[in-house]
């Protein structure tokens, strides 16, 4: 029997009640929203539900909202696979302008270096992580080079040209 986006929805929603929410299908892949409070305990039911077998984590990613509400600045989106029915889940849950959300290293190892790139681009704390540290950015920043506030060009360069970005200069 094929796992169905509505046994799915049924199995989380009687469990989890209106904590998961927006249940949709993007782009072929059924995506919802949980709250940050339930997020590990969703993702592992998803895991270790032998109804549901989602035992891939595929991707894990941060995102940063500047425009939304205090409440919903920041994203974590997770993207799950069960190889036995070949279905893939999207899980999404938003965080305040301090992001802090507990980690799934104990669920998921490969998830140990994707919270540290979300820890290291945009500052969200994964609480519980063993080794929460810089990944990818030298270990003296002390910005997150992806939150929308972080400027995209330093403005004290003198050797840019802005012929060469597709700017053109005015004539004098």
């Amino acid at each position: 029997m094929a796992l169905e986006t509505t046994y799915i929805q049924e199995k989380l929603s009687s469990k989890f009640g209106n904590k998961v929410l927006n249940f949709e299908m993007q782009r072929d892949i059924f995506s919802f929203e949980a709250t940050s409070d339930i997020i590990h305990e969703v993702i592992k039911t998803l895991k270790e539900d032998e109804s549901l077998n989602f035992h891939f984590l595929t991707d894990l990613a941060g995102i940063h909202f500047p425009d939304n509400d205090d409440e919903h600045q920041f994203s974590v989106v997770y993207q799950l696979h069960n190889w036995i029915e070949n279905v893939r889940i999207r899980v999404r849950t938003y965080l305040p302008e301090n992001p802090e959300i507990q980690t799934i290293t104990d669920l998921f190892l490969c998830s140990n270096w994707m919270e540290r790139e979300a820890w290291d681009f945009y500052g969200i704390n994964f609480i519980g992580h063993p080794q929460l540290k810089r990944i990818l950015n030298m270990d003296e920043m002390v910005s997150h080079p992806m939150r929308k506030e972080f400027p995209l060009e330093d403005s004290g360069r003198t050797d840019k040209d802005d012929r060469f970005f597709g700017r053109t200069v005015a004539n004098k």
